[in-house]
């Protein structure tokens, strides 16, 4: 473990009548990313920002108060002491109430990791059999738990050597699909584009590894940095890497150049040209005719 890692929350992992002391340590870390600050460039100097009111100017911060707002420039004002009020006194325990394959929860609702380590050594033995049952069963233990005052909804599974918890969203915080996939065709797609993009996402199937994978973005930014220090001028090019409109293909086409091996375009050989049914291949033409009938 870091040295410098400090516990996020302490407590205890309880399953039935077994309780252990865990810590938790946060599983992310966000510092390596870059991050601007507005500045004033005739200076140089961070821009500051003041608290003002339309109509009133500058205010003291101690006059600010916390407001939910019930319609338009109409707020319930809620104070500090109300507030604190309704915030739920934290048990400091993880209590596992209830265990799911992990196939069985929505990536949606996955928001945020932690590191459970036991807190001693005596508590080392009951976690270890806890993560060795739920490797065992392939479970996820499913908790609610108090930080902060606020209730949170987390998921505990074993990982590596360890155990991790992944705090859930509620279900009333996600949107629902259907909002956003209705205008989305019904009609099935011919079962030959299907199999060629299977036989596609077979031929580029491999076990994840995130460790292959930069985000380029992140270091392209962190090398200007490096060369803005070193007194650089740099140039934006003006080459634009994305597909071009006219570039659009032919979708059966491109699918059996894909799996062929061939870049579109180029005419494929014997070998290398799928063996379909004789049914006539959907165009993108032909699609929007079908989508275009679709009732409202």
């Amino acid at each position: 473990m870091p040295k410098k890692a400090r516990a996020y929350w302490k407590g205890h992992l309880r399953l039935s009548l077994v309780s252990i002391g865990v810590e938790i340590y946060n599983a992310v870390e966000s510092k390596g990313e870059i991050s601007f600050r507005q500045i004033h460039k005739p200076t140089g100097k961070r821009v500051n920002y003041e608290k003002t009111v339309a109509g009133v100017g500058k205010i003291d911060s101690s006059d600010i108060v916390k407001g939910f707002e019930v319609d338009t420039d109409t707020y319930v004002i809620l104070e500090p002491d109300e507030i604190d009020a309704v915030k739920i006194e934290s048990k400091k325990t993880i209590d596992l109430v209830q265990f799911v394959d992990a196939k069985e929860i929505d990536y949606r609702y996955f928001e945020r990791p932690y590191f459970v380590v036991p807190s001693d050594e005596l508590a080392a033995e009951g976690y270890v059999v806890i993560r060795d049952a739920l490797n065992k069963t392939g479970k996820v233990g499913l908790a609610q738990v108090t930080i902060g005052g606020r209730e949170w909804l987390v998921a505990i599974a074993p990982l590596q050597e360890g155990l991790v918890m992944e705090m859930l969203r509620y279900a009333q915080e996600l949107r629902d699909p259907a909002d956003f996939f209705d205008e989305i065709p019904s009609a099935k797609p011919p079962k030959d584009m299907v199999d060629l993009a299977a036989q596609l996402i077979g031929q580029k199937a491999s076990a994840f590894a995130a460790d292959k994978y930069e985000d380029h973005y992140q270091t392209a930014l962190k090398q200007l940095v490096q060369e803005k220090m070193k007194g650089a001028k740099i140039v934006a090019s003006n080459d634009d890497a994305r597909p071009k409109g006219a570039n659009v293909v032919d979708l059966m086409e491109a699918l059996k150049r894909s799996v062929g091996g061939s870049k579109v375009g180029e005419k494929p050989t014997a070998a290398q040209t799928p063996k379909l049914s004789d049914k006539p291949a959907a165009t993108n033409a032909t699609k929007s005719k079908q989508r275009a009938k679709k009732p409202a």
